[in-house]
C-alpha cells in the first residue's frame, strides 16, 4: 500500500481490496459530440514531431477554447435528449483550484497517488511501448510519476484546473499541459496511442460523451485505462448525514455526490465503440479520527460535493449528531472511523483489424450437452508407457 495511506491510517488501519470482471448492459441516453479543435501545437499532437518538452508551459490557445465552451457548459448539457445534467462544473473548478493552492496540499494526495500508481500497474500490464499519451483530468500528476519514459515516450496532460496543473509533481515523461474540461476534449481524432484518467470522470456530467471523445481520439488499437470512485463510495459519511439530517430537521437532503454503478460501466463503453473491456473493482478503506476529517480530507482533495442540488449550509447541531452516528454505527475499537472508496477500474480497446474477434454465432460444431461425453486426448507419453 502506498506509504501515504499508511500513515495516514490510525491504529494499523486496513486496506481492503476486492475485484470482479464484468460487461453488464445497462441503456444510458445518447448525448451530443463535442467538436474537435486544432491546437497550436496540433501537427505536434498529430504526428508526434516536433514535440517541445516544456514542463511548465500552457497551450494557451485551449485555454481560450475551454474558457468559451465552459461558460456554454450548462447550456449544452442539458440540450441533446435526456442528458442529464447533474454537476455544477465551474464550482468544481473552483474547489480544485482552491485545494490545489493549499500550503500543505500534497498531504491530501494519499488517495490519488494509490489510484494512480495502481492505473500506471495496469499500463505496465500491457507489452507495448506507448508514444504519444494523454492524461484526462490529471490533477498533479498522479499517473506519470509511476511511469517510465520507456513505456510512455510523451505525454499530454489535461485538467479543468490551472492551479493544479502548475502545481503538478515532475516526472521523467517528456509532458505538456492542456487546460482543458473533460466534457470537451480539444483534440484531434486518431491522435494518441494511449488514454489515462484517474479519479476524474466521476464529476462528468456527460460521461457516455466523455467516453466517445476518448475512443475518437484514440488511434486505432489505442487503449485506454481509466479509474473513478463507484457507487459504494463514503457510504457511511451518506448514511451518517441522512441519519442525523432525519432526526433533527425532519428530512434530508445530498451531502454525497451520486456515482456512477459497476454495472453502468461495460454497457457505457460498448456504445462508445470500445472492444475487448475489462472492468473491475477496488475498495480502500481509510480510517480517519472522525467525521470532521473526513470531510476536511475530502475538501483538501478537491472532492466536495459539486451537484446542482446540494445544500449549502451544515447546521452545528446536524453535524455533532451525524458525527455521534458515524462513531456508534462504524467506530472501530480504536476510536477511528472508517471512509470507504469504491474504485472503478476500466480498460477498453480502439477497435483495429489486427485484433482477435468473436467466433460466428451458430459456427460451432459441438452441443453443450456433448461436453461430457467428450475423451481428452492421451499424451504420447502416457501412451507410451500404457
Amino acid at each position: 500500500m502506498n506509504n501515504a495511506i499508511s500513515k495516514r491510517l490510525i491504529g494499523g488501519g486496513s486496506c481492503m481490496c476486492r475485484r470482479l470482471y464484468s460487461t453488464p448492459t445497462v441503456r444510458y441516453p445518447a448525448a451530443p459530440q463535442a467538436t474537435p479543435v486544432r491546437l497550436s501545437q496540433g501537427d505536434a499532437v498529430a504526428d508526434g514531431s516536433h514535440f517541445h518538452n516544456n514542463n511548465n508551459g500552457l497551450l494557451s490557445l485551449s485555454q481560450h477554447v475551454c474558457a468559451a465552451r465552459m461558460s456554454h457548459q450548462k447550456t449544452f448539457s442539458s440540450m441533446a435528449g435526456g442528458t442529464m445534467n447533474v454537476f455544477d462544473r465551474n464550482m468544481k473548478r473552483k474547489q480544485k483550484n482552491w485545494a490545489s493552492m493549499l500550503p500543505d496540499t500534497q498531504k491530501y494526495d494519499y488517495l490519488r497517488d494509490e489510484v494512480g500508481r495502481r492505473v500506471a500497474d495496469r499500463v505496465y500490464d500491457i507489452a507495448r511501448t506507448f508514444p504519444l499519451a494523454l492524461d484526462v483530468g490529471c490533477g498533479r500528476n498522479h499517473i506519470a510519476e509511476h511511469l517510465s519514459k520507456d513505456i510512455v515516450e510523451k505525454l499530454f496532460l489535461t485538467d479543468i484546473s490551472e492551479n493544479a496543473l502548475k502545481q503538478k509533481k515532475e516526472s521523467e515523461i517528456p509532458s505538456r499541459c492542456v487546460l482543458a474540461d473533460e466534457e470537451f476534449l480539444p483534440f484531434r481524432a486518431n491522435t494518441f496511442d494511449l488514454v489515462v484518467s484517474s479519479m476524474s470522470l466521476h464529476w462528468i456530467n456527460d460521461l457516455p460523451g466523455a467516453f466517445r471523445q476518448i475512443q475518437q481520439a484514440l488511434k486505432p488499437d489505442g487503449v485506454f485505462i481509466g479509474a473513478m470512485v463507484g457507487g459504494e463510495t463514503l457510504y457511511e459519511l451518506r448514511c451518517s448525514l441522512q441519519l442525523a439530517e432525519l432526526e433533527r430537521e425532519g428530512g434530508f437532503a445530498p451531502h454525497v455526490s451520486p456515482y456512477t454503478a459497476v454495472t453502468d460501466l461495460g454497457n457505457l463503453m460498448g456504445r462508445a465503440g470500445f472492444t475487448m473491456l475489462t472492468v473491475d473493482v477496488d475498495e480502500i478503506q481509510v480510517h480517519y479520527p472522525g467525521i470532521l476529517e473526513v470531510m476536511k480530507d475530502l475538501q483538501g482533495m478537491g472532492e466536495s460535493n459539486c451537484a446542482w442540488n446540494r445544500k449549502s449550509m451544515l447546521h452545528r447541531d446536524t453535524l455533532l449528531a451525524a458525527a455521534a452516528i458515524y462513531q456508534e454505527m462504524y467506530g472501530q475499537e480504536d476510536g477511528s472511523v472508517p471512509a470507504t472508496f469504491e474504485i472503478l477500474y476500466m480498460i477498453g480497446w480502439k477497435p483495429h483489424e489486427s485484433q482477435a474477434k468473436p467466433a460466428r454465432r451458430g459456427s460451432g460444431n459441438v452441443s453443450f450437452d456433448e461436453l461430457g461425453k467428450l475423451t481428452p486426448p492421451s499424451s504420447p507419453a502416457r501412451s507410451k508407457g500404457q
